[in-house]
């Protein structure tokens, strides 16, 4: 292939010195290759070809148009020894079987059975808040989240099940570094400290999985009730178009674990960066409280939770939740590998075969072309009125194509019901000179938690 064909991009004589900036910076290396280089931009290093695409149009190409020549990226192949084939991480005939076995478990009445407990949890966890006393905001979305996680997948109480699987799923995240570096899935099986702690989190993990899952089956052949809950769906899914084939435990183990990580970690994050949003925006945060003063107080004027039934009425909830994932959104960057050259839409370059291309949603969520003012937090962006003439794809924190994210809706409704029972009772300071600083691991975490002080609204409790 004739190398003018090819993208600009950052160029280095020293082999590993791109890949190795790029691990130290992700954000700041993206950024500036689109700075410098444009929305098409590419480097090679150690043997490997990489490509940022920054503008909606070819997010669309990429995601939907043109989806069938991409695979998921190298971060969601090496999650395979985390997740397994999982909806995630599967691909082709395989991933499309287990999307039509899950989507029942995501209709949208069960998902609204599923709001009760959002409410529900909410008011619980923050019932434990003191009035004046410091928080790590991360921390407590983080547990909730979990709980809510916990309860609609499992039908467990956090005490137990939930909170091991968690602690061995964290544990795996810190540890799954190691696994994103060159060579990482041959060091994964070393015997070297986080390689060791990886597995033993995994085996910690599995174990409560396939005792849940064996319940689960115990129960559907004893004919007990469904509990509601998503294992006994996944447990029950039957496949009409493959003669009714059932999934293996193998399969709904990597599907559960699959949903309680991709569920319960993203949904946290975005709460904890909205809440560090409206504490340093006065006037959205006194939006967002009288919009709950209004909606969720009870008869005898008390404050209560937010249930399925309020979310039409909690429009500004829902704006400031899109616009904090506009700014800090959980999933940062979405990679594909090319599995043939890869033309690139209305220019003459063409990306090799094998080609990671990388789609960062922190980049185009915050580019001047199509979001005025766009380093600014302004819920009120997200009025219907206000997006005329605002590409499709130049938000997208779920994803886009067959592959968007199966609960997308469940998440937008745990979203708005979390952040509006929370702020009917409280609202959250920062604790000066705390450091919060962007961490973008395989989600956009805070580095240093996001530490607050809970002020009660309402001396009630």
């Amino acid at each position: 292939m004739p190398t003018a064909a090819l993208p600009p991009g950052p160029r280095s004589a020293i082999p590993g010195l791109l890949l190795a900036r790029f691990a130290r910076d992700r954000l700041g290396f993206f950024q500036a290759m689109a700075r410098e280089h444009g929305d098409v931009s590419w480097f090679r290093d150690m043997g490997g070809s990489f490509a940022l695409l920054n503008h909606p149009d070819l997010v669309r190409d990429v995601l939907v148009t043109q989806q069938r020549l991409f695979h998921k990226g190298i971060g969601l192949e090496r999650a395979k020894l985390l997740l397994g084939e999982g909806l995630l991480t599967s691909e082709g005939a395989f991933h499309l079987r287990q999307r039509r076995l899950l989507q029942p478990a995501f209709h949208r009445e069960r998902v609204a059975g599923y709001g009760a407990v959002m409410g529900r949890f909410a008011e619980r966890h923050v019932a434990r808040w003191r009035d004046g006393v410091a928080l790590d905001a991360s921390a407590e979305m983080a547990a909730l989240t979990l709980a809510i996680a916990g309860k609609t997948l499992f039908d467990a109480d956090v005490a137990g099940d939930t909170q091991v699987i968690a602690d061995a799923m964290n544990e795996a995240i810190h540890a799954f570094a190691l696994v994103l570096l060159p060579f990482g899935r041959q060091l994964a099986r070393l015997p070297i400290p986080p390689a060791r702690r990886f597995r033993a989190a995994r085996v910690r993990m599995d174990a409560v999985v396939y005792r849940l899952i064996g319940e689960r089956r115990a129960d559907v052949a004893a004919g007990a009730r469904d509990r509601g809950d998503l294992l006994t769906m996944l447990v029950q899914a039957q496949d009409a178009e493959a003669g009714g084939v059932g999934m293996t435990d193998e399969q709904v183990r990597d599907e559960a674990l699959t949903i309680l990580l991709a569920g319960h970690e993203t949904t946290a994050n975005a709460l904890a960066w909205s809440w560090w949003l409206l504490a340093q925006h006065p006037a959205a945060e006194h939006a967002l409280h009288a919009e709950v003063d209004a909606v969720l107080t009870s008869a005898e004027g008390a404050p209560r939770a937010a249930t399925v039934d309020d979310l039409a009425r909690l429009p500004y909830a829902r704006m400031v939740v899109s616009e904090a994932m506009r700014l800090r959104p959980p999933a940062f960057v979405l990679g594909r590998t090319a599995m043939q050259p890869y033309a690139v839409p209305g220019t003459s370059w063409v990306l090799p075969q094998g080609t990671t291309v990388f789609m960062a949603q922190y980049l185009l969520h915050r580019d001047a072309r199509f979001w005025p003012e766009p380093e600014r937090f302004d819920p009120e962006r997200w009025r219907e009125d206000t997006a005329p003439g605002r590409p499709r794809f130049a938000y997208f924190p779920f994803g886009a194509g067959t592959r968007v994210c199966i609960g997308e809706q469940f998440a937008w409704m745990e979203l708005t019901l979390v952040l509006a029972t929370v702020a009917r009772r409280w609202r959250l300071a920062l604790v000066p000179g705390h450091p919060v600083v962007p961490h973008p691991v395989i989600t956009l975490r805070a580095k240093h938690g996001i530490r607050m002080v809970a002020h009660a609204r309402h001396h009630s409790h």
